[in-house]
């Protein structure tokens, strides 16, 4: 028989092995040749996917000049912006990521869709840019910079120079989605008349077409 002291010290309620096991959130492709699948996503709100109606509606003013680009994740996550280009027309996505566990369920996203004739990924810091920058090409990119919101303050001459890297060196044509929270100003990159820039609290994304005029219009 327990005693009085075990009894009253055993914890209440179900044990650990009782409790329902929680999924981790769903989140899926929204449109294109693979509409509808699902990704792999923990729930670790430090990955912070952009939400599926910003994804969705971004997509849609981007329209059919995502076909053939080389789609260029900068903070990928989950993956859901790169491998989204690619169900939309995308020629192939450089999905970049520091995070090793993100990097692993990375790595399952692009083996489910079968993606990885399409898909590169490459784990490492962004900002260290002989990674990766040896992998862009003539072929116009679809750039996304979808970081943690901190960044833009915290990182804030590191976002700069890297963006306005990407800006100066882009192929002609060449798309930038850039999403931030209302602490980031987007007259601080080059050429701001030209970003069309929206509101979905709490994000704010800005859309920029290289050497063709303003971003795309919708």
């Amino acid at each position: 028989m327990a005693s009085r002291r075990q009894e009253r010290s055993k914890p209440p309620g179900p044990s650990r092995s009782d409790r329902p096991r929680v999924d981790p959130v769903g989140l899926r492709i929204i449109g294109g040749s693979l509409r509808g699948r699902k990704l792999r996503y923990s729930g670790d709100p430090a990955v912070r996917p952009m939400k599926d109606r910003v994804r969705e509606t971004v997509f849609n003013l981007l329209g059919p000049a995502v076909k053939g680009m080389h789609a260029l994740d900068l903070f990928a996550g989950t993956g859901a912006l790169g491998l989204e280009a690619i169900s939309r027309g995308a020629a192939r996505a450089t999905l970049l990521e520091q995070h090793f566990p993100t990097a692993r369920c990375l790595v399952e996203n692009i083996a489910a869709l079968r993606l990885e004739g399409q898909a590169e990924l490459v784990v490492g810091s962004v900002f260290v840019r002989h990674l990766w920058q040896d992998r862009l090409g003539e072929t116009p990119w679809l750039v996304f910079s979808s970081p943690p919101y901190a960044f833009y303050v915290d990182r804030r001459e590191e976002m700069l120079g890297l963006l306005g890297w990407l800006l100066e060196t882009a192929p002609a044509g060449s798309l930038f989605v850039v999403e931030s929270d209302e602490q980031f100003d987007f007259g601080s990159l080059p050429d701001p008349p030209a970003w069309d820039v929206r509101t979905y609290r709490p994000a704010v994304v800005g859309i920029y077409r290289r050497g063709q005029g303003p971003g795309v219009r919708g």
